[in-house]
């Protein structure tokens, strides 16, 4: 029997995710910047400021290559949560407007958060040579995309069985599959089968010029990220387990998943340019530890009010990103405190202080702005 038929009469919405969700947007949206401009603060300030400050700085940048920081974790996380938010919403589309409807939903919301992606990255202004067809938002559609459609028509055996062909697929290709003038099991950067394809056969623009961090072939595993989530949504549904048990469930399978993950990476290295199966094993088990502790906090606990913000910015996630993309928040920001006034608060305490509030007041204006947009619901469905 397929989950989201038994899922249709017991989906309600489980706060937790829009707060994780707006939790993981909030290092995009000028969370980042505040980290980085602290961390250019606390330099050369003594040992242990320093070292704090030298901590903060590594955990904000992405791995140079191998290696897992928290910005790596990032975006998995916004995968893993879409993941989750298939079991919570397709249900009631199936139960409301029936099957073959909801896939054409699927498909459409698939095809709009692409385009998106498409104009996000500057769409054909350069002509079509230069259009980026692959990125952060075009990965997010497609994993939704081929997520929701298992979920649609597959059972749990059928979802285990997807998700094992996917990592255990991706690893096998990148590791026996030779690279024309290379050979098999490269992994570093231009030297590996996922790089190669993506030089050869990805068109328009790639980010990294020669490669592509959100490339073809690396995007098989990434649905396996969202697959996760979706057995994460299915342990929230599950009206056998009492709501405590659900936390307790997703930190021990998450904690679970990153020792698998780090054992794996002994052989295929934990790399996210390449989103090695490894990788996908360690930044899921973290989101479901991260999901299992904000479920027992504001689900179990009550604590619901006290991440208003979270939830509020996890609403209109997608909108709020794209308008950063648009305006940006940090430089508008800059408009009330850069100039001068960043000069004095620079001179005031020390460098990069200018900076730091100007990204601290950029985060105040998306909250205001989010607040704004989910008081009066006005969301951006995709």
């Amino acid at each position: 029997m397929r989950y989201v038929e038994v899922l249709a009469q017991q989906t309600r919405r489980v706060v937790s995710v829009d707060a994780l969700r707006g939790f993981n947007f909030i290092w995009i949206l000028g969370g980042d910047g505040a980290i980085w401009a602290l961390a250019d603060m606390l330099d050369d300030k003594g040992t242990m400021l320093s070292a704090i400050g030298d901590f903060l700085g590594t955990q904000l940048h992405h791995a140079p290559w191998e290696g897992f920081t928290f910005y790596d974790f990032v975006f998995p996380l916004f995968i893993f949560i879409t993941g989750v938010a298939i079991v919570l919403s397709l249900p009631r589309l199936v139960e409301r407007e029936g099957k073959a409807k909801a896939h054409l939903r699927v498909l459409r919301r698939a095809l709009l958060l692409y385009g998106l992606g498409i104009i996000y990255y500057g769409g054909i202004k350069n002509g079509w040579q230069d259009i980026r067809f692959l990125g952060v938002l075009q990965r997010i559609a497609i994993c939704y995309l081929f997520a929701a459609l298992v979920f649609l028509n597959f059972n749990l055996r059928g979802l285990i069985a997807t998700f094992v062909a996917l990592l255990a697929g991706y690893w096998a290709l990148m590791t026996f599959v030779p690279v024309p003038g290379i050979g098999a099991g490269h992994f570093g950067p231009d030297q590996n089968l996922a790089n190669w394809i993506d030089a050869n056969y990805l068109p328009g623009r790639l980010w990294d010029k020669t490669r592509d961090p959100e490339g073809l072939l690396s995007t098989l595993p990434a649905i396996g990220t969202c697959l996760l989530g979706v057995f994460a949504g299915m342990l929230l549904r599950d009206i056998r387990l009492k709501p405590q048990q659900k936390s307790l469930w997703l930190i021990g399978a998450g904690t679970v998943l990153v020792l698998a993950g780090h054992l794996w990476a002994l052989q295929f290295p934990l790399i996210k340019a390449i989103w090695t199966s490894s990788f996908v094993l360690v930044a899921g088990g973290y989101s479901a530890i991260l999901l299992g502790l904000f479920h027992q906090i504001i689900d179990v606990w009550g604590y619901k009010k006290w991440w208003s913000i979270f939830v509020w910015i996890g609403g209109n996630a997608i909108l709020l990103y794209f308008i950063n993309s648009l305006f940006g928040f940090e430089p508008f920001a800059m408009r009330f405190m850069g100039g001068d006034i960043s000069d004095f608060l620079d001179d005031l305490i020390t460098d990069s202080t200018g900076l730091f509030f100007a990204n601290l007041l950029g985060l105040v204006f998306v909250v205001l702005l989010a607040r704004f947009l989910y008081k009066r619901q006005i969301f951006l469905r995709v």
